[in-house]
């Protein structure tokens, strides 16, 4: 048995929250994730619009910020909710998967929150977690909640452009992070409590089959936000080892990004010259790291130039 030698390289720091809007606070969130800490942010959600402004969220407090590309930060909205993934629909708005509210939109030029789907057959979500649009407008979103191997309920969504509301997975053990293949024809889906990357094929009437293990990975946490490139590789942030695995279509590790800063690397999303830089965000140190990738980065609906 052979193995694709793995390239070892060190990610860099991009930016961080200026301390001025870092709020250490005790609050639900925190009493639920962090043990009671006082938690002054946590990052996730990186998003590119057409201009070039990177949109992060801040889970505990809220809140949505854009970083222009000279790294300057200001607030966008901030609001009752726990915002977690970002999708920028091909009208522009900021599409949010939110903990708290369910799905919900963002104008990020006002600041306008606005509920799109709070519950399903007048039922809550267990917790929405991350999401991504199609060329036709679909929306495939995660429910995650308190999910995992002990109780495997997590679910997978597509909300389809005429209102259509598909259960995709019904027994995810904590989905997370998600990203279609260049040709739309697969879905991928991160597994953080397994410790995996699940593989989705997508048929043409809708349905999938043969749902298998693409990949699996290890450590206290598990794969969080995932990224593609136009090659068809696959970017993986794992969330407890400091670290971006890019796993090829085999489904092996060929690289790992290391971070410099925290170990809590959550998210990832390409952005830069062509789509050539990767940027990741660091919840717990409230950084985004950097690195820069020869293939492209897909070009995501709401975002293409």
């Amino acid at each position: 048995m052979t193995f694709t030698p793995v390239e070892i390289i060190d990610a860099t720091v991009w930016t961080c929250m200026p301390d001025g809007l870092r709020r250490p606070e005790v609050n639900d969130w925190s009493r639920a994730n962090a043990a009671g800490r006082p938690i002054d942010c946590f990052l996730e959600g990186p998003c590119f619009d057409t201009a070039g402004n990177l949109y992060v969220v801040d889970i505990p407090h809220g809140r949505i910020f854009r970083v222009n590309p000279d790294a300057q930060w200001s607030l966008v909205a901030e609001y009752d909710g726990e915002p977690n993934g970002l999708a920028l629909h091909p009208d522009g708005r900021l599409f949010v998967a939110d903990c708290k509210r369910g799905l919900v939109a963002i104008d990020p030029h006002t600041g306008e929150v606005t509920d799109v789907l709070a519950r399903r057959n007048a039922e809550g979500f267990k917790g929405l977690n991350d999401l991504t649009f199609t060329r036709s407008g679909d929306l495939y979103f995660t429910d995650q909640g308190q999910t995992g191997l002990h109780d495997p309920t997590g679910r997978v969504f597509r909300l389809r452009a005429d209102g259509r509301l598909d259960v995709v997975i019904a027994n995810g053990p904590s989905p997370n992070g998600l990203v279609l293949s260049p040709d739309e024809n697969v879905l991928f889906v991160a597994m953080t409590r397994d410790n995996a990357i699940w593989r989705v094929p997508l048929l043409p009437d809708g349905s999938i089959a043969k749902v298998g293990r693409f990949c699996a990975l290890y450590g206290t946490g598990g794969p969080d936000g995932l990224a593609m490139d136009e090659a068809g590789n696959l970017f993986i942030a794992h969330v407890s080892l400091g670290a971006v695995f890019v796993v090829n279509r085999d489904g092996e590790i060929t690289h790992r990004f290391r971070s410099p800063e925290g170990r809590a690397t959550t998210n990832i999303a390409f952005g830069g010259p062509n789509r050539q830089r990767a940027f990741v965000t660091e919840s717990a140190s409230g950084s985004i790291l950097t690195f820069d990738w020869p293939t492209p980065g897909i070009a995501l609906p709401g975002n293409r130039q």
